[in-house]
């Protein structure tokens, strides 16, 4: 007898019954995220970023030296794996996350007071600016952080801990009213 399976979000339990028209302060879930990770060999950083940069309809989020995530809400996974293997395993390697990553996106004009609560960054907008990324800690959790807008972040986080991160950072706006929901 056939098995039929249904593609739940991580998040899905931890959101229902809590949905609410969008305030100000809000944190959105994005549910079809492609997310790649590109490591660039030694001596071969600067021209796989220039390459990942002129990529079209994606971001590029800055983990460290030599390595980057690739995230694209419209870009299918496999379009992306096909232009990260036009460049050569001699000067990159990659390996998709998408499954493995949930992405979340936080704005609102006190966003930064919100984000503050759990991360040791300076999100000061003249040092934190905006296309800007950094790996840190964000509620005790390893995530990524990007800041995409005027007040409006994405976190990328390990989808084992997504729970975890989605409750402590709904906690951390409360007193903003945050709001969250499926974008």
């Amino acid at each position: 007898m056939p098995v039929t399976f249904s593609a739940r979000h991580v998040l899905e339990d931890h959101i229902s019954g809590f949905e609410a028209t969008p305030n100000p302060h809000h944190l959105a879930i994005l549910r079809a995220v492609s997310v790649f990770s590109v490591l660039a060999r030694s001596g071969h950083e600067a021209d796989i970023d220039e390459t990942l940069t002129n990529l079209e309809d994606v971001h590029v989020r800055f983990c460290g030296p030599g390595e980057w995530l690739v995230v694209s809400e419209t870009v299918a996974a496999d379009t992306i794996a096909r232009q990260l293997s036009d460049l050569g395993s001699p000067r990159a390697a990659f390996v998709d996350q998408s499954d493995g990553c949930v992405v979340l996106r936080i704005h609102g004009p006190k966003v930064r007071a919100i984000l503050a609560k759990c991360t040791a960054l300076d999100l000061h907008p003249d040092l934190f600016e905006i296309g800007q990324s950094s790996n840190c800690q964000i509620c005790h959790v390893g995530a990524n952080l990007a800041r995409t807008g005027q007040d409006a972040f994405e976190i990328i986080v390990m989808r084992s801990f997504a729970g975890f991160l989605f409750d402590e950072m709904r906690e951390m706006g409360r007193e903003f009213a945050l709001t969250a929901g499926f974008a």
